[in-house]
């Protein structure tokens, strides 16, 4: 297994939740779409308690799961794939302004 302690976590949020979203848009199987968040946040998670402990890696986690939960009714509002890069911008950022600025 490769060593992903070094992989920059914004990007790989980002990969997560936009990545999710179209493998479950493109395959119609929503767990797939959550299998891809949760790997991301699996890794992610890991490196934010090297840099915070277990309150960044919490609140962080909680971010970013609240943002595809905000995607939902978010885009019947602007729609969807505006919805998805939306939160993903705000997850990401978070995740690079408490996290990955500090570990480098």
């Amino acid at each position: 297994m490769p060593d992903l302690t070094r992989v920059p976590t914004a990007p790989l949020l980002a990969a997560g939740l936009v990545g999710g979203f179209a493998a479950a848009q493109q395959t119609g199987v929503r767990p797939l779409g959550g299998a891809a968040m949760l790997g991301a946040n699996v890794v992610a998670a890991r490196q934010w308690y090297a840099v915070g402990g277990a309150p960044l890696a919490v609140g962080l986690s909680a971010a970013y799961w609240t943002a595809m939960g905000v995607s939902h009714p978010l885009a019947k509002k602007v729609g969807t794939w505006p919805s998805v890069l939306g939160v993903t911008a705000v997850a990401s950022g978070a995740a690079w302004l408490l996290a990955d600025r500090r570990s480098r």
